[in-house]
Formats: C-alpha cells, structure tokens, sequence
C-alpha cells in the first residue's frame, strides 16, 4: 500500500524551503569598504559641491570608487578593497578638513528587492564580520586644568563666604592656583582654612612681593595622578553609555595603557555618526551676565554661536553638564528645538542658591566643544592635528523665577542638534577631551578563518555520512543520500 502526504504537508515544506533559502540568500552578499563623508557639525548638512570636491580628490590620486549615494546628510563612497578605502579617505580628508568627518564604513551589498521583504544578513560579531576600531587619546592635561579650575571657584567661594580677604585669586599656566592675600595674617588664615578643607591635594608656597603677600597652590603628585586616573575611567564609562545611547550590539570599549581607549564595533553601519557621538566633547556652562561695575578680572567675554554679538559673563561658573542626571530633547510652543534638563542633588542646589539673588538678572548657557584641526607646517609641509577649543552663547535669558533641578534650553539651531546634546549630556559628560589617534576598520580575518573551517567540517561530514550510508544500507543508502543531498 503507497502512503501519501497529504496536499497541505506539502505545501507547508516547499514554502518552508523557498522562505529559508529566500532569507539566508542576503549572507552571500560580502560588505563592500566604504567611506562615509559627514559635517562635523550636527547643524550643518553636507552639499553636492563638498562630494564633487572629495571625487576630484580621489580623481587626482588615481582612485576610482565603484559607487557613490549622496544623501542630504551624508555621502557614501564605496571601494573595491581595504587597501583602497585606507587611501581614499586620507585623501578626501585631506582635501576637506576638519570641518567634515571622513569615516571608514562598510556598505552592505544586499539587493534592494531582498532588503524590501525584510530580508538581512545575519547579526555577527566583530570576530565573523568585521567591524571598525578607533584608538582614542585622553587628554590628561587639560583634565587637570580643568580640575585646577573647579578648585580655584571652590576656594574663592569658600574665603569669600569665611569673610577672609584676599585681592586676587587665579590659575597660572604653570598648573598653580596663585593667591594673593592683603597682609600674611590674612594669608596664614587661608592657609589654614584651604588646608583643613583640601587635606593631602596642595603644596603650597608662599612668597611677599610688590606690598602683597602671595601663596602659590600646586597640585601634589598624587592628587595629579588620581585626577588623571579619574578623567580615564569616567570617559571610560561616559564611552560606553554613548555607545550603548547608538544601539551597538556587543562592543568593545576598553583601557589600553596610561591614556587611551580602544573602542570597537562590530558592523556599525554608521560609523560616521559614531565617530562624532564618541569624540563629541560637548559639555555645558551655567554663567551669570556681569553687571556694569563688575571688576574685569572677574568677568569673560564670551561670543555668541549663530552670531558676532558679544556678552560679559562672571568667571564664576553655576555648574555644569557634569550635574545633568537627565536631557531629553524636544519641541516648545513655537515648534523650536530645546532640550529639557534635569540636575542632580548638588547641580539643582547650587542653582537654586545662586538664582535666588539673581531673578531679573540674565544667565548664559554656554556650549563647549574641544575640537582638532588640520594645520600645514610652511618649513616641512608636513601635517598636524592642532588641538582647541570652541565655546559660544547658545542662550543667554532673564532668570524670571528661582530655578531648581528642572529647566531648559533653548535656543537650538536644529531638532538634529538638540537631539544630539540631549544625548551627549544624558550620557554624562567626558572628564577630559578626547582625540581620535587610530581608526581602521577590521576585516572578519579571523572570521573568515572560523567560517572556512566551519563549511570544512561540514562537508567533510557530510561526506563521511555518505559513504557510511552506502557501505551499509548499500542501495537504501544511496535513495537516502540523495535524499538527504535534496
């Protein structure tokens, strides 16, 4: 008697084959090495003039692209090899600058038709399918300026508040807080009061010249080395919330040696926006406006973003982007970007006390990138990375009640800018400023080496299961093998 399947049994098989086949068709489509071109700034877009630019760069060089996408936001450049890739991007960025990232991509190759159907290459890691590696270089120095620089607000503020007189207080690019005092009693009493709150973080020389009496604060050698300890960790942790903000599946970010970082992402398909996001140094200032008879040592002149207009400002900083606990960007009433902030305990306290004297006064919200530039040497002709820093009013409002731990900002260029602040502050803040040194991207070497002996294996087994079959089963092992090869 001859058994039969019914209809829909077979039904089911075949749809079930021409779907498997249909969905793992995208994995023999490799990535192609690309070069993606952005503006380095969130509110700026890339024009056709800049991507006819980066083509005759690469005409000039003797390189040919097999494709090109030019989207409003980006370009996507593709190659035809690693090697090719490598020299491309040194050339447009080159011919570019700074104010462009120039980053190394891979593009998938997977037909649209497929991508339509939702149809993907398999998620693998950065061992299977490559991904790209960057090498980021804290910048030591300028986390201890910065330290010096909280130091000395906090010591102003505490002699001021201990009614202890003093004529000057500021930070020497030696790396030392210099004090003057009125008399040495005077002197002797700050000593005291810096020593009893600051135990084991200065040394401290005094000196007399010029009718004052001087006390000069120079960071011991070990409170240097936990300042630098600390600005490596935090950015440490600030690069994994980051990447963790962009949706990266299993990353690697990790310390290498006194000062650097190593992050690597396996199949990021935007490396571009992650270059940007991970070397973002953004970071936000509170600052009073400086009334008219404010003495000049104490105020700053500071430049606003969008415009030449110019604002005096108090040294004294309110707080920072280090007190946000939490950013969301978002709309206000008249449909312009803003970003909704919300501090910590210390941040919102501090504001709380500073606003209350201040309501009537105008506050600024300064923005602050530490940025690197390209600069030509006339003598050598050779090339360096010149590090600096931007900053610029992006607000500057009258403080119409006692602000707490909840406000916000405006004054956004772009919902695009917004969003990217909100993420940066709501990732926490980098201690220090960071700098790209190395970016490549890694070829799946050893995952091309797993994949070849994997397929190995199998048909090796498969043959050895064959020929068992037919060794055996003899006529029944080769109806089975055909079978199974179906």
């Amino acid at each position: 008697m001859i058994q039969r399947f019914s209809l829909w049994k077979t039904v089911v098989v075949v749809v079930s084959l021409i779907l498997g086949a249909l969905y793992g068709l995208p994995n023999s489509f490799p990535d192609d090495p690309a070069v993606q071109i952005t503006s380095n700034r969130s509110t700026e877009n890339l024009d056709e003039l800049d991507v006819i630019r980066a083509e005759d760069a690469l005409k000039d060089a003797g390189i040919t692209p097999i494709a090109r996408v030019f989207e409003d936001s980006h370009a996507l450049i593709r190659f035809d090899s690693v090697e090719t890739q490598i020299k491309a991007k040194s050339a447009i960025q080159k011919i570019l600058g700074s104010d462009f990232i120039v980053a190394l991509n891979l593009a998938p190759t997977t037909p649209d038709w497929l991508q339509s159907v939702g149809a993907h290459p398999m998620k693998l890691g950065l061992d299977l399918r490559g991904g790209v590696h960057f090498l980021m270089e804290v910048d030591l120095e300028a986390a201890v300026s910065q330290r010096l620089d909280a130091y000395a607000s906090e010591i102003k503020q505490m002699l001021r508040r201990e009614r202890i007189r003093f004529r000057s207080l500021e930070v020497k690019p030696g790396g030392e807080i210099e004090i003057r005092f009125l008399n040495t009693e005077t002197r002797s009493q700050g000593i005291e009061r810096i020593r009893a709150e600051y135990a084991g973080v200065f040394a401290y020389r005094e000196a007399d010249a010029d009718g004052g009496a001087f006390v000069s604060l120079l960071l011991a050698e070990g409170e240097r080395g936990n300042i630098e300890d600390y600005a490596v960790s935090q950015n440490l942790t600030t690069l994994r919330n980051r990447v963790n903000e962009l949706g990266v599946s299993e990353p690697l970010v990790q310390r290498q040696g006194r000062n650097r970082i190593v992050v690597e992402l396996p199949g990021v398909q935007d490396t571009a926006t992650a270059k940007r996001v991970l070397g973002a140094t953004a970071n936000l200032e509170f600052r009073l406006e400086a009334l008219p008879d404010t003495p000049i040592r104490e105020t700053q002149q500071f430049k606003f973003r969008v415009n030449d207009r110019v604002a005096q400002l108090q040294r004294d900083i309110i707080t920072t982007g280090n007190s946000v606990s939490d950013a969301r960007s978002s709309f206000d009433e008249n449909g312009m970007p803003q970003v909704n902030i919300s501090l910590d305990a210390s941040g919102g306290r501090r504001m709380a006390d500073v606003t209350k004297t201040s309501v009537g006064r105008r506050m600024a919200v300064i923005f602050i990138e530490s940025r690197t530039r390209d600069e030509v040497s006339r003598q050598t002709g050779e090339v360096t990375q010149v590090r600096y820093k931007e900053q610029g009013i992006i607000s500057l409002a009258t403080i119409q009640a006692v602000l707490g731990n909840q406000f916000r900002i405006t004054g956004l260029e772009s919902a695009r800018e917004a969003s990217e602040l909100a993420l940066l502050l709501r990732a926490g803040a980098l201690a220090a400023p960071i700098y790209f040194v190395e970016e490549r991207t890694i070829g799946p070497s050893l995952g091309a080496e797993n994949i070849e002996r994997g397929l190995n294996s199998v048909i090796i087994g498969f043959i050895l299961v064959m020929v068992f079959m037919i060794w055996f089963y003899r006529g029944f092992g080769v109806i089975a093998n055909i079978a199974l090869a179906a």
